[in-house]
């Protein structure tokens, strides 16, 4: 299995096979599927809502590419009168810096900075968007194409403005076009580097509150994906955010850090080290999160091994589907083809590798003669 990655790797450097996660499954006995929000997917990389989800080129781009799943660009809610709670957010900015950035320990690792914070257009331009990526979706090679939305949040003495939600997640159900609506709820900018969640307490009501207040005004129902964001307190928060969130139907876990001095948010190793770091502490507590996404340097298939064997069913990437083409092992496709041929395909790193090192160490199990990726959260 070895000697044929290697072989795998070299020949999948000049083209990604469409149906790659069958060739795993054929060549070594690796289940990939994956879940999101409860959707089933053929494998656990997907892509991260931002400046690479707001179109539908980038879309299908990802589609061809073998992608697993998208989460839209966020949309800022609005009441019916147009007025937006969360206007501040609605920043125009596409032009993104992708730079090294040093640990204190010296490792080298990747960010990206951005000034945009949200989508900037009209609700009725996201909702023809919603629709047209729904669409994308259907067929047995459709990319899930989830909505994202980042609405009111209230001073802890303050009600949800219910009216923005309503008619907001009224307008994207309708565009999504029937069942319940996936929705992942955009904490994380909103809580980095805002007064706002200077209180703990009003940090977690908002975390506790808003799953059922989503699905209350949602026509058809809703399943609630929460993402969660590095808090500007310790580890123990983090792990407190966890236990609140416990009405939402799935957590993406942790978005980047922010620094207050640059006003920036950030990833590398920092991140990926505290958001592991949490996610452990939660376990090591008895704190078991069902449907937990993992975000945060996500650099390599061990590292989705690493999120996974803490209870992510899925990864979502920003990063590191824009880095140089030169830092690419693959010489064709995509930057997202080229990403997923060095996530899980490389001889020493990949998720393939990874799963099979777990194994020869009896820390992963064939069932019915396969290494299954699910199986990783619950051989810990």
């Amino acid at each position: 299995m070895r000697e044929q990655l290697a072989a795998d790797f070299a020949r999948f450097a000049r083209g990604l096979p469409r149906d790659f996660p069958g060739h795993v499954r054929d060549a070594y006995r690796i289940d990939l599927s994956a879940r999101f929000l409860g959707h089933p997917l053929p494998h656990p990389v997907g892509k991260g809502s931002g400046q690479l989800s707001l179109n539908l080129e980038q879309l299908e781009a990802d589609r061809v590419a073998g992608l697993a799943f998208v989460v839209l660009k966020t949309l800022i809610g609005e009441d019916a009168d147009g007025v937006r709670s969360m206007d501040a957010w609605a920043i125009h900015e596409t032009r993104m810096r992708v730079e090294r950035r040093r640990a204190p320990d010296g490792r080298e690792g990747w960010t990206v900075t951005w000034k945009g914070r949200g989508w900037d257009r009209s609700l009725a331009e996201y909702l023809d968007f919603v629709r047209a990526a729904r669409r994308l979706g259907e067929g047995a090679d459709g990319l899930l194409a989830v909505p994202s939305v980042k609405l009111h949040l209230p001073r802890l003495d303050e009600p949800f403005r219910e009216t923005e939600y309503r008619h907001t997640l009224s307008a994207v159900a309708a565009a999504w076009g029937g069942g319940p609506l996936p929705l992942e709820k955009d904490f994380s900018p909103t809580l980095a580097g805002d007064a706002l969640a200077d209180e703990r307490a009003r940090v977690l009501r908002w975390i506790g509150e808003v799953p059922a207040l989503i699905r209350r005004v949602t026509p058809g129902g809703a399943r609630v994906q929460l993402k969660l964001m590095n808090a500007r307190f310790d580890d123990g928060f983090q792990r407190e955010m966890l236990a609140a969130a416990a009405q939402a139907d799935g957590l993406t876990v942790f978005n980047r850090l922010f620094d207050p001095a640059t006003r920036v948010a950030y990833g590398g190793w920092e991140l990926s080290d505290r958001n592991l770091r949490a996610l452990e502490s939660a376990r090591t507590a008895g704190l078991r999160v069902s449907g937990l996404s993992g975000s945060g340097n996500v650099c390599s298939g061990r590292m989705i091994a690493a999120y996974a064997r803490l209870g992510c069913e899925s990864v979502q990437l920003h990063t590191f589907f824009q880095l140089p083409l030169g830092e690419y092992p693959a010489t064709h496709g995509s930057r997202t083809q080229r990403a997923l041929h060095q996530l899980i395909f490389d001889p020493t790193d990949g998720l393939i590798a990874a799963m099979l090192d777990l194994e020869a160490a009896g820390q992963l199990e064939r069932v019915g003669g396969e290494l299954r990726f699910l199986d990783l959260g619950a051989n810990t």
